[in-house]
């Protein structure tokens, strides 16, 4: 790894005495002034939160975009918002609106909730839901989240557990919710045949799944358990072998079972076909006892063999795949004999994973990677770094700072230009909250190009 002394300046954007937490991705909005943020303080407590706001960079001002009213400790609550890349408009987590101690928010009740900022906030849901039998088309039937954009904003890709298959499999034992990834096709509205309540609610997009999940899978299968923290493939999809173009392509973890039964998650890739019209007519609702099934035509591959390493499958700190703007490219962090993570590479057709880094330390933060798709940065002991894709060198573009600052979290690199915003966590009268900062990196890189090359 090159270290070089950062000359780069860290601002920071909120200082109010609340949560400011960034989603892991696609909290720019599409011309860089503002942030969006949702106002937890605690990652794992969306269920607890009731706003959803943006900050402008330059100015400061915070604004409240969504306000919940009728928040308890039990949900609605909402949270991990993304911006549209070319709308004034937003898509986060938003709980069930009949929350209460007995139903309380849960990964299968909650939905997709989307925000106009240019037409006075106006929200509506984005997730149409029917959790009575025979259940919609293009509605689903539990819990989304993990919301991301293809970059066209034609399709928001999310994770997803079923209330239905939750339920079932209380009295079913050969039933599991498993989770597994889908899309919403935006503008393709749904109205659901239930009748409308807090339960059963039309929405703006219809919804399809993209995994096949397995309960108890093969050992030695490609079969997966799972399937999460996924991305789309390429600005528009990656290049065959035989050199034509798939235009629209989700990678994803999945979870397989080693021929020795052991649990390992490698990266697969589902391609979608070009025509909407056979993505909504060629799906059913699911039953009681089976999930909406997935659109003629789709296919899933497996990309990554890991089971015989040493330290087999992509290994934590938790993260989403990413992929170059060319599509050539997912990246995901992996552990080498030696023990250290790294981030490493596979391409959409399949093959040899390349490493990209080669540090001597290990991140403890999700990785981010430019628009550009030429720098990936992440974090490590409250220091900042970035790796050169090209190069796959390291630079120190801030090193940790004194306390109170810490927990570093959920880096995001601007739509244009190389600037980073992240979260860290502050302490202010004996108390700690999340706090947004950026930090511009474009003279630096600009002035260090050598040292990449």
């Amino acid at each position: 790894m090159n270290q070089t002394p950062s000359e780069t300046q860290e601002i920071q954007v909120t200082k109010d005495l609340s949560g400011h937490m960034l989603n892991q991705r696609q909290a720019f909005s599409p011309d860089d002034r503002l942030l969006a943020f949702d106002g937890r303080n605690d990652d794992s407590k969306i269920g607890e939160n009731a706003s959803i706001g943006v900050v402008n960079i330059a100015t400061r001002e915070i604004q409240t975009i969504y306000q919940l009213y009728n928040q308890t400790v039990f949900g609605p609550g909402t949270g991990a918002v993304s911006f549209h890349p070319s709308r004034n408009e937003v898509v986060f987590i938003h709980g069930l609106k009949n929350a209460s101690e007995e139903v309380p928010y849960g990964f299968t009740r909650r939905f997709a909730m989307q925000v106009d900022l240019e037409n006075d906030n106006q929200s509506d849901p984005m997730e149409a839901r029917d959790v009575q039998f025979p259940f919609t088309n293009g509605a689903l039937r539990g819990g989304s989240h993990a919301y991301s954009y293809s970059t066209d904003g034609q399709f928001v890709s999310f994770t997803y557990n079923d209330e239905i298959l939750e339920h079932t499999s209380k009295e079913n034992p050969t039933v599991s919710d498993l989770r597994t990834v889908g899309a919403f096709l935006v503008g393709e509205k749904v109205e659901v045949d239930a009748e409308q309540n807090d339960e059963n609610f039309d929405g703006t997009s219809f919804a399809i799944l993209l995994a096949e999940v397995t309960n108890n899978p093969a050992p030695g299968s490609d079969q997966i358990s799972k399937a999460y923290e996924e991305c789309w493939v390429g600005n528009e999809g990656y290049f065959k072998s035989d050199g034509t173009r798939q235009k629209r392509a989700l990678a994803f973890l999945g979870d397989v079972v080693s021929s020795s039964g052991e649990k390992v998650t490698e990266v697969f890739i589902t391609d979608i076909p070009d025509d909407n019209s056979i993505l909504i007519n060629s799906v059913n609702a699911g039953s009681l006892t089976k999930l909406p099934s997935l659109p003629k035509g789709v296919t899933q591959r497996r990309l990554t063999f890991t089971t015989e390493n040493k330290n087999p499958g992509v290994q934590r700190p938790r993260q989403w795949l990413r992929s170059s703007p060319d599509g050539n490219a997912i990246y995901f962090y992996q552990k080498e004999d030696s023990g250290i993570i790294q981030i490493h590479a596979v391409s959409p057709v399949g093959g040899s994973i390349k490493a990209i880094t080669a540090n001597d330390f290990s991140p403890d933060t999700s990785f981010a990677l430019s628009a550009d798709g030429k720098y990936l940065a992440y974090g490590a002991n409250e220091a900042i770094y970035v790796t050169s894709v090209e190069t796959g060198k390291t630079i120190l573009v801030l090193p940790a700072p004194e306390k109170p600052f810490t927990h570093l979290s959920n880096i995001n690199w601007s739509n244009k230009g190389h600037t980073i915003a992240y979260n860290r966590k502050g302490t202010l009268n004996g108390e700690g909250f999340y706090q947004i900062f950026v930090l511009d990196l474009n003279t630096f890189l600009y002035n260090n190009y050598v040292t990449f090359n």
